[in-house]
C-alpha cells in the first residue's frame, strides 16, 4: 500500500526525520489558512499516487495566503496524471543548497534491504546514470551500522554538519523500513538548507515515499487505508480484473500476469508502445472478457492486441466475447487476436466468420498490431 506524501512525512517525522512545517488541505480557503499559519512563501504540492508530479505540474509556489488560495482553486479538481486532485500538502518553501536521493528498498534477487543513495537527487533515481548511485545490501540481524552510513555519507561527498545529519537520517529510514514492513522507503529530494545561516545547515526531506508490504497491513493498525489506483484502474478492479494504465498506445489483454507481462515485452521487442497491463485471469468467462474489452476500448488506443492461453479458460469463450463487444459497441480499432489451447479450433472459427484473424505465434501478431498501429499514424 502507498501512502499520499503527507502521510509518508508523518512517519518520517514521528521517527525522527526532520520534514518542513506545513500540513493538508481539503480546499482553497484551508490552503490560505495554512500559507498564513506557517508563513509565505509556500510550496502547495499535489497529493496523489504517481511519480513525475513536479513535471506535470502538480506543484506549485505562491508568496502569500492570497496567492496560494487562487493557485489552490486551480489545482483542486483538476487531473494529473490520471488522478483527480482532491487534497493539496502545503509546506514552507525551503531555501534549497544541494538535493539528495536516500531510500531503502527491497532487493528481491538478494532477499534483503538495499541502501540505496545518490547525489543527483531530485529526480527520478531510475533517470540517475547507475555510477552515480551508491548502493550497500543490508543484512537483517544486524541492521544498518552507522559506520556504513557514514561512509555511503564520505561517496556523497559531504563533510561537516551535512554529512552527520544525512548519515542520521539513513539510519533512522532503516529502522522505518522495518518497523513498517515496507517494501520502499525513500526521501527525494533530502534537503541540505541554508536558511537558517552558515554553519547552521539544516537536513530536511522535501519529499517522501512509504510503501507498506499489504500482506503486514493487519500490524499497522495506526496506517490509514489508502485506495490507490487511477478511477479507470479501480473500475477495472471492480469487475475481479488486474490492470495498470501505461503510456503507450497499443491496448493489451492476456490471461495470466506472466503472460501479461510477456506480452507486453515482446511488444516493445517490435518496437510498440503498451497502453497498458490487463490481466483477464486464468479462468475468465466470456462476460469479465467482454467488459475487458470495453476498458480497452475506452483508453482510445490505436490497436488492440488479445493474447489467450487457452488453458481454464476456453478459446470459444473468448472468441464470443470479442465477437459481442464487436456487435454491440463496434471494435473501431485494428485488433489482433492470437488463440491458442482449449476449444481453439472453435474459437478461430468463430473469429474467422466474423472476418477476424487468430495467430498461433505471438510473435506473429505482435508483429502484425505493431505495423497496424504504425499504419494508424
Amino acid at each position: 500500500m502507498k501512502l499520499y506524501e503527507y502521510l509518508a512525512k508523518q512517519v518520517l517525522a514521528k521517527n525522527g526525520v526532520p520534514v518542513p512545517p506545513g500540513r493538508v488541505a481539503m480546499s482553497p480557503d484551508e490552503v490560505a489558512a495554512v500559507a498564513l499559519e506557517i508563513g509565505a512563501p509556500v510550496a502547495i504540492k499535489a497529493q496523489i499516487l504517481a511519480g513525475g508530479r513536479g513535471k506535470a505540474g502538480g506543484i506549485k509556489f505562491a508568496d502569500s495566503p492570497e496567492q496560494a488560495r487562487e493557485v489552490a482553486r486551480g489545482m483542486f479538481g483538476a487531473d494529473l496524471k490520471g488522478f483527480k486532485i482532491d487534497r493539496l500538502l502545503v509546506e514552507k518553501k525551503l531555501k534549497i543548497e544541494n538535493e539528495l536521493y536516500v531510500g531503502v528498498a527491497v532487493d528481491g534477487a538478494a532477499r534483503r534491504p538495499l541502501l540505496i543513495a545518490s547525489a543527483q537527487g531530485g529526480m527520478s533515481i531510475e533517470e540517475v546514470p547507475e555510477k552515480a548511485i551508491i548502493k550497500r545490501p543490508i543484512d537483517i540481524t544486524w541492521g544498518l551500522y552507522s559506520y556504513t552510513a557514514r561512509e555511503v555519507v564520505r561517496r556523497l561527498g559531504l563533510t561537516g554538519i551535512p554529512a552527520k545529519k544525512v548519515a542520521d537520517v539513513m539510519v533512522r529510514l532503516y529502522r522505518i523500513f522495518r518497523a513498517y514492513d515496507a517494501e520502499l522507503v525513500e526521501i527525494n529530494p533530502l534537503i541540505i538548507s541554508t536558511g537558517a545561516g552558515p554553519g547552521q545547515e539544516e537536513v530536511i526531506a522535501a519529499d517522501g515515499r512509504l510503501n507498506v508490504d499489504e500482506y503486514a497491513l493487519y500490524r499497522h493498525k495506526d496506517l490509514p487505508a489508502v485506495e490507490e489506483g487511477t478511477a479507470l484502474e479501480r473500475r477495472v478492479k471492480d469487475i475481479g480484473l488486474s490492470y495498470v494504465e501505461l503510456d503507450g498506445d497499443i491496448a493489451v489483454m492476456a490471461n495470466g500476469a506472466g503472460m501479461a507481462m510477456a506480452t507486453l515485452d515482446i511488444l516493445t521487442r517490435y518496437g510498440g508502445r503498451p497502453a497498458n497491463f490487463l490481466d483477464a485471469g486464468g479462468g475468465a468467462s466470456s462476460e469479465p472478457m467482454a467488459q475487458a474489452m470495453d476498458v480497452l476500448l475506452s483508453q482510445k488506443p490505436r490497436a488492440i492486441l488479445v493474447n489467450i492461453f487457452g488453458g481454464i479458460t476456453r478459446c470459444d469463450e473468448v472468441a464470443k466475447a470479442i465477437l459481442w463487444v464487436k456487435q454491440n459497441r463496434g471494435i473501431p480499432v485494428p485488433l489482433v487476436v492470437r488463440l491458442v489451447g482449449t476449444n481453439e479450433a472453435e474459437g478461430v472459427r468463430l473469429l474467422q466468420e466474423a472476418g477476424i484473424v487468430a495467430y498461433k505465434s505471438l510473435d506473429e501478431a505482435a508483429a502484425k498490431v505493431v505495423a497496424a498501429t504504425k499504419e494508424a499514424r
